[in-house]
């Protein structure tokens, strides 16, 4: 226990004091003065006696209300303190959480005195501004004794992690126009492809309509014949999350990153809502994301990239099989001429299947009318393509844009 380095002002001037009494009376010969100076130099040394083995006896728990938050909400900690020894006190406790300086500065409790098993709770709230993952903790312990003559500081325990995804918005239920039936994967396709005229029959069960028999399959067969059901195929979709840190202008919460994380996490939420099957991309490369909560868990913590194009991207994202009535969300940031022929030569740009693009008006773009350049040059290959220049534009520009209404866009 390393007593001196933690001597407050008022414990080195006690010892100083004492000590220069002590010299002055031994030379002057006054017993008394000495006495007293003996007295004056021990006092912070006997009162750091009540801070032996404190740091040891302070116990902790943490929980965060919620764990996982999106950016720009309040999530709660609370921190409940605790005194394990059943016989020995705790005194001038002061405590704080350190915080990454997105979550703002902790506020500092002054506990004071802790009896012996006596338990101290203490909440404060967070208001993290932008996606991430951000440590909350270890706890910051200080201990003074009675006279504040001595400070002892100690962190305990280790970090809990507060999960901020992005900010999302709720899309409109729009018709999504066509469809992959030029591949043979329409919505909705009888199991065998049989129709009237060469029907695929099965025997009747007991609980069938009776407007799905087949008459001349039952004469044929001599008992009842039934069409057999039409399964819909799966709808299958992709989104693509223009990460480029090129591609970008702007810092914190109001940077066109920010903004196109958050319509890709928007765009994903809605397609995975309306059952389809979807696969999340970046121009990294494909991230695992099965559920909503996947789709937020990965976002919240994707890095902008190095990547200067979209080509490897586009390609990519060419390989991720759109069936039924998924679409092909691109949710993009500035883009040059050899992006837009990447993202021309997809499939989608070639009537196969729905691509929707949503640029971004706030990125780096080398001019004002760059965008909606970018954006015609998308449609006249195929795409839909809409305007945002931040997500809660998103509703309006996706109303507008997957119904294929020209000229509609948000801005």
């Amino acid at each position: 226990m390393r007593l001196l380095p933690a001597f407050t002002v008022r414990g080195w001037g006690l010892l100083s004091g004492g000590g220069a009494l002590i010299v002055s009376g031994l030379v002057i010969g006054e017993r008394d003065l000495v006495g007293f100076g003996v007295l004056v130099f021990a006092l912070p040394l006997l009162t750091s006696l009540t801070l032996w083995g404190a740091p040891g006896r302070v116990v902790h728990s943490r929980a965060l209300q919620p764990a996982r938050t999106p950016a720009g909400a309040d999530a709660r900690v609370l921190v409940r303190v605790a005194n394990a020894s059943t016989a020995l006190p705790v005194g001038g406790l002061l405590v704080h959480d350190d915080l990454p300086f997105q979550l703002g500065q902790a506020p500092r409790f002054n506990i004071g005195f802790l009896g012996p098993r006596a338990v101290r709770d203490v909440t404060y709230r967070v208001r993290p501004e932008i996606r991430g993952s951000y440590p909350v903790g270890p706890l910051a312990l200080s201990f003074t004794d009675p006279l504040n003559c001595l400070r002892r500081r100690r962190s305990v325990g280790g970090p809990m992690t507060l999960l901020v995804t992005p900010p999302v918005v709720a899309l409109p239920h729009v018709p999504v126009p066509g469809g992959t039936a030029e591949d043979g994967d329409s919505a909705a396709r009888s199991l065998a492809g049989g129709t009237d005229n060469d029907p695929v029959p099965r025997g009747y069960r007991h609980g069938d309509d009776m407007r799905r028999v087949h008459w001349r399959s039952t004469a044929r067969h001599g008992e009842l014949m039934v069409r057999r059901e039409e399964h819909r195929l799966s709808d299958r979709s992709a989104v693509l999350t223009d990460l480029r840190a090129a591609a970008h202008a702007g810092a914190g919460p109001d940077s066109s990153q920010e903004a196109v994380v958050s319509a890709a996490a928007s765009a994903a939420l809605h397609l995975l809502g309306r059952g389809h099957e979807m696969r999340l991309h970046t121009d990294s490369g494909e991230v695992a994301a099965a559920t909503g909560a996947d789709v937020l868990d990965a976002l919240a913590v994707a890095p902008p990239s190095s990547a200067t194009g979209l080509a490897g991207a586009a390609e990519a994202i060419a390989g991720s099989h759109v069936s039924g009535q998924g679409l092909l969300v691109a949710v993009l940031g500035a883009l040059s001429a050899d992006d837009i022929d990447a993202l021309s030569r997809l499939p989608g740009g070639r009537g196969r299947h729905t691509c929707v693009a949503l640029l971004c008006t706030r990125a780096a773009w080398s001019d004002p009318d760059s965008a909606r350049r970018s954006a015609d040059a998308l449609r006249e290959a195929g795409w839909l393509a809409a305007e945002i220049g931040s997500v809660e534009d998103l509703p309006q520009a996706w109303g507008s844009a997957v119904p294929g209404r020209a000229g509609a866009v948000g801005r």
